[in-house]
């Protein structure tokens, strides 16, 4: 269970990554990155963040990418709650395939649905 301040904490990098990253999908070219969710340790050092990143298929590369510039990162983060925080989390960057999971069973059921109309009309 999380702490208020945890919590707190959480909304803040999240939104301040979420800034960060519009700039930063910009070149990028074609790509949207949305933060979806960050949690922090209990003692504030690390925080995992998820990212979702369309279009699929350049999740990958996308994601090397952030994962070379995690530095670069989390000193614009610190650049920006500096005020709010005393320690810049560490910041460890995850692939959020939500989206893709969904998809996946909106196909699975459009099938089974169209499969039973099937065996109805015949």
């Amino acid at each position: 269970m999380e702490t208020t301040r945890q919590n707190k904490i959480s909304r803040l990098i999240e939104k301040e990554l979420g800034d960060i990253f519009l700039k930063y999908a910009k070149t990028l070219g074609g790509v949207m990155l949305t933060v979806t969710k960050v949690n922090i340790s209990p003692d504030l050092s690390i925080a995992h963040v998820n990212i979702s990143i369309f279009p699929s298929e350049k999740q990958e590369s996308v994601m090397e990418q952030i994962k070379k510039n995690d530095k670069n990162i989390r000193f614009e983060l610190g650049n920006r709650v500096r005020h709010q925080l005393r320690i810049i989390p560490q910041l460890h960057f995850h692939i959020d395939d939500t989206l893709d999971y969904m998809q996946h069973i909106d196909e699975l059921l459009k099938g089974a649905t169209s499969k039973s109309t099937q065996e109805e009309g015949a």
